[in-house]
């Protein structure tokens, strides 16, 4: 049963509504030609009802002609009269009535029995009778004659009675068969009611297959058409046209959802982006304002370093006079450079100007080497970035060396990114302040300014690593920029 509906359920809507209809013609047609059957044979039954009753009229009408033409011929002795008796004697001696041949405890049986008896006698004295007029032997003819008459008398007697018994036994046939009309009619009137009502049971279910499913549509496009997109997705696995709409539907639905969660993401990744543009700009801030040692004001300081390296030129001071305008171009980078984007080589020519003031202060104390790749001097990167480490060498690393500090910088290009690698030979970091610095996210100043920005420039957590000098003691700072 569950193979066939679901073949049902598989075939085309056309195809289920001409099978509905062509099983209700042929159940009722069938039904029509049962009835008409059954109406026939009951006609039949009872128009059968008293043909026995018109075969025994005809029968005993047949022997009344015979012996009236035997009459006939005894009175008259005319050619018509013999003609007629032996016509009437043929016709009734070819007309076969299924009498009973032996005697029966039945009482029709019985008369039939004797009946055939009698008929036979009549027919026999008959006989006698014209063969004995023919003979002119009036004497036999005057005997057989009376003895015909008297059986005929006896006869007709026997075929009244016979005929009472027969119309008796048809009356009672009769009233069966009308007992089987009437209950073939009401047997047609139930059927009839059954199969209407196993017709429209077949139509409701193929009707019911074919809305329930888009009345479920009609309520999930409704709430789709209000918005509201959070609907369970149709489980229909039928091949009509219905299960074609509810899988088109699916699509729709899951297209919609799809297209929301990229609006969405979307929304929050420019979220993101701002946050991460406000935080850049706060941590640009606190880097310049680092730089200029957090209370300066650096446009006062700028200025005040130009009116130094005019008086130390009025003065013949060269030394001065450059020492000077190498501090205002440093400055100046971090004013200028706040709110933009920087290049390897930009950050390579301010780190030139902060090394000089540096030598100027320690003079020999350090020792600065610096190896770059001119392929990578157009990279974009955020400014202010190598010279705090370097800084930070110089504050933290070789604080306590007096002599032979070395601080390397070296830019290389690499298959996936390129490294910048700057590295000293002093007392090296702490584990648990290297930790503190490459997870602690929240801290905004030094090194981890730097870490911070890097990571929100370029997007990536592997952009930054601190680790020990492999040249020796001492600590490296690796920054791997993305190859775009």
């Amino acid at each position: 049963m569950s193979v066939l509906s679901k073949r049902l359920n598989n075939t085309s809507i056309r195809s289920r509504l001409l099978l509905t209809i062509f099983m209700g013609i042929i159940l009722m047609s069938t039904i029509m030609i049962y009835i008409t059957r059954m109406v026939n044979i009951s006609l039949n039954s009872v128009g059968n009802s008293y043909i026995t009753n018109i075969e025994l009229q005809d029968y005993g009408t047949l022997l009344t002609g015979t012996e009236k033409a035997m009459e006939e011929y005894v009175q008259y002795r005319t050619f018509e009269a013999i003609d007629s008796y032996y016509q009437f004697k043929a016709k009734t001696e070819s007309k076969e009535m299924s009498f009973a041949l032996k005697p029966s405890l039945d009482r029709i049986q019985m008369q039939e029995y004797k009946v055939r008896r009698l008929v036979e006698s009549l027919l026999y004295y008959t006989n006698l009778t014209v063969s004995a007029k023919r003979a002119n032997n009036l004497t036999s003819t005057n005997e057989n004659f009376e003895a015909a008459v008297g059986c005929y008398g006896v006869l007709s007697s026997a075929l009244e009675k016979l005929n009472m018994m027969y119309f008796t036994q048809n009356a009672e046939v009769y009233e069966n068969n009308r007992q089987k009309i009437a209950a073939a009619n009401r047997n047609s009137v139930i059927l009839i009611i059954c199969v209407s009502l196993l017709v429209l049971s077949f139509a409701y279910i193929v009707v019911r297959n074919i809305t329930e499913p888009l009345v479920e549509i009609s309520e999930v496009a409704h709430r789709v058409a209000e918005r509201d997109f959070d609907v369970p997705l149709f489980e229909r696995d039928t091949y009509d046209e219905i299960g074609n709409i509810c899988r088109a539907f699916n699509r729709m639905i899951i297209s919609i959802r799809e297209y929301i969660d990229t609006i969405w993401e979307k929304a929050i990744h420019e979220n993101e982006l701002r946050e991460r543009e406000i935080e850049m700009t706060a941590l640009y801030k606190d880097a310049q304002l680092r730089a200029l040692q957090g209370q300066i004001n650096p446009h006062f300081l700028f200025n005040t370093l130009n009116t130094g390296a005019q008086l130390a030129m009025m003065e013949s001071a060269d030394k001065t006079c450059y020492f000077l305008e190498q501090t205002a171009d440093f400055y100046r980078y971090n004013i200028q450079q706040i709110d933009q984007d920087s290049t390897i080589k930009d950050e390579l020519q301010i780190l030139d100007k902060y090394i000089y003031i540096m030598k100027v202060r320690f003079g020999a104390r350090f020792k600065f080497e610096i190896k770059e790749d001119p392929a990578t001097c157009d990279c974009p990167m955020p400014s202010m970035i190598l010279q705090p480490l370097v800084e930070n060498c110089l504050k933290h690393g070789l604080r306590d060396v007096a002599k032979g500090g070395i601080v390397k910088i070296e830019i290389k290009k690499c298959t996936d990114c390129i490294k910048i690698l700057i590295s000293d030979n002093g007392c090296g970091i702490p584990e648990a302040q290297r930790k503190h610095i490459l997870y602690d996210q929240n801290q905004g100043i030094g090194l981890s300014n730097v870490l911070n920005r890097l990571r929100l420039y370029f997007r990536s957590d592997n952009v930054f690593d601190i680790q020990e000098n492999p040249e020796g003691q001492g600590t490296l700072f690796i920054i791997r920029i993305p190859n775009v």
